[in-house]
């Protein structure tokens, strides 16, 4: 049974020699993949047929994932072990794993098996990078407070097919407030004369520079997401049944169906109920009330995965 720092996992291997006697051997081992192998070795020479791991940070994954190709692995919650007394350091910590885990006294974590791993790893990805352009749009727009640009006031998308044409005029050097205004498209035409006013500005060479590094950025972050999407359509084949019901549920779309199935694994079965879902993801809504100063509702935490 192991504790995990982040350089360093201690084992404490236990074994029942009697009725009510138990025993325990604690070892140190690196957090490499060769010293992790080295411990898988160990742990098959000595007959282990449990290895329970405590769910601490990432540490535990490498150690997780390379066992569990040959032995029977379960992850706990820390909170399972903890607040108990003298059980603060690594070697204390790995011995009282090993004894709950040889009295069974501990619950296994839901791990996903690989392909939703690599799913999920690939849905994450796509939700930072969409967060990450979205904080550009917000630069930008601060960049255009700066020179007195309202863009922003008058087209909901600074970034849509005029606010992008206007932006470019602007680096490519044109300064005239009207010429700019027509270069509207469609339903924002209808308000030129708002959007000659909004462009009057003092924009400078300083801010065409900042203004096209973050263009060039955005475009990058814009290319990233496009293959991810490609990535994840290949990755979502085996949950295709899956994924066109979810699709269907009013207000979820297609992107939000894909985040649901990669957190998830698309496997209800391993949830007792709606209920264990919903604790299980951190959606559950708590209210604290003390009467003095109510609290606003708040979400406990996820169970780590």
């Amino acid at each position: 049974m192991s504790s995990i720092s982040r350089s360093a996992i201690c084992g404490a291997f236990g074994r029942t020699k009697r009725r009510g006697s138990f025993t325990t051997e604690t070892t140190t081992w690196g957090s490499t993949t060769n010293a992790v192998l080295a411990l898988r070795d160990h742990l098959l020479a000595a007959e282990v047929t449990l290895v329970v791991i405590e769910a601490t940070s990432d540490y535990w994954k490498p150690f997780y994932y390379l066992l569990a190709e040959d032995l029977d692995v379960i992850l706990v919650n820390a909170r399972q072990a903890k607040n108990l007394p003298d059980r603060k350091t690594d070697v204390s910590d790995a011995a009282w794993l090993a004894q709950l885990g040889a009295h069974g006294l501990v619950r296994p974590s839901f791990v996903r098996d690989q392909p939703v791993r690599e799913l999920r790893d690939l849905t994450r990805a796509r939700t930072q990078l969409t967060r990450e352009r979205g904080q550009i749009v917000q630069r930008l727009e601060k960049l255009l407070k700066d020179t007195g640009i309202k863009l922003a006031t008058v087209a909901s998308d600074i970034m849509g097919v005029s606010g992008r044409a206007m932006l470019e005029a602007l680096v490519s050097g044109e300064r005239e407030p009207q010429t700019l205004a027509e270069l509207a498209r469609r339903k924002l035409r209808n308000k030129i004369p708002e959007l000659t006013e909004a462009l009057t500005g003092r924009f400078r060479d300083h801010h065409a520079f900042l203004v096209r590094l973050h263009l060039d950025h955005y475009d990058r972050l814009t290319d990233s997401v496009g293959q991810l999407d490609t990535r994840i359509e290949e990755a979502m084949a085996p949950f295709r049944p899956a994924l066109d019901l979810l699709d269907t549920i009013p207000g979820i779309n297609r992107a939000v169906a894909e985040v649901i199935i990669a957190e998830t694994g698309g496997d209800m079965a391993r949830f007792a109920s709606a209920r264990h879902l919903a604790s299980w993801a951190g959606v559950c809504p708590v209210t604290t009330s003390p009467p003095a100063a109510p609290k606003t509702p708040r979400s406990v935490p996820a169970i780590p995965p």
